[in-house]
């Protein structure tokens, strides 16, 4: 499934992102053009308008609450979407998918105690953002489980 934010959803945008989800963001400007991108790719619309809402004909989410967590667990209950499966997938800055990296590619692009502490990387081919596993996914991973009811060992 692939959707198309509006501009009030760039968080939301970011935690589709991260669970492996194509979401083009930020969307064009006008209401039209976003209107158009998600009929031509066969995108869910999500947005915090109404009235947007209303014009769409194709699949859309109506997004109701402006806090980001309540978003992310609207979104994936009325669209009853895998948050496991695709975790780590896809880059949070500019939505391509990453790709593994051997280590010592990476020996110049991340902190010598990460270099030194972590096996696996993988870099978005775009923009050239380098993930790894650390710390800050484990509190996701409690974070996505306490908002979403995450399954243990995911």
């Amino acid at each position: 499934m692939r959707f198309v934010a509006d501009d009030m959803l760039g968080r939301l945008a970011k935690w589709l992102r991260l669970l492996g989800y194509d979401v083009i963001y930020p969307a064009p400007a006008r209401d039209a053009q976003l209107l158009r991108l998600a009929q031509a790719e066969d995108r869910v619309l999500l947005t915090r308008d109404r009235g947007l809402a209303e014009r769409c004909s194709g699949r859309k989410v109506l997004v109701e609450s402006g806090d980001p967590w309540e978003q992310l667990s609207q979104v994936v209950r009325e669209l009853d979407l895998d948050v496991e499966k695709g975790f780590l997938t896809r880059c949070a800055l500019c939505n391509e998918p990453i790709e593994s990296l051997p280590k010592e590619e990476v020996r110049d692009l991340v902190p010598p105690y990460v270099f030194g502490t972590h096996e696996r990387f993988a870099r978005c081919p775009k923009c050239g953002r380098v993930y790894w596993e650390g710390s800050h996914v484990e509190r996701m991973r409690r974070k996505l489980k306490e908002a979403l009811g995450w399954k243990e060992g995911t």
